[in-house]
């Protein structure tokens, strides 16, 4: 089973905002979900981003792949230098 880490979109017309959500690949934009990490909110000035860490690392590490807009807003947030960091390292996992 394919499973990426991308965003669902929520909030009014005009208005959007996102969840940060764990999903199979062949389900909908906003289908049914596995776990939901955070969210964004790109109209706000900076754009207000809240991904739970230690979730999106454990995803991660079990190998849901992120889309492109996802894996930017982790790159912001620092969760995929830590997670690439992690991956440099893996003796000090053991």
């Amino acid at each position: 089973m394919a499973v990426k880490i991308r965003l669902t979109r929520t909030g009014k017309k005009k208005a959007p905002s996102y969840r940060i959500v764990v999903a199979d690949a062949r389900s909908p934009r906003d289908g049914r979900i596995i776990d939901r990490l955070g969210w964004y909110n790109p109209l706000v000035e900076p754009s207000a981003i809240h991904i739970d860490e230690e979730k999106a690392l454990k995803w991660l590490k079990t190998g849901a792949q992120p889309t492109d807009s996802v894996a930017s807003l982790l790159k912001r947030t620092g969760v995929l230098a830590r997670f690439e960091a992690m991956q440099a390292t893996p003796s000090a996992q053991a």
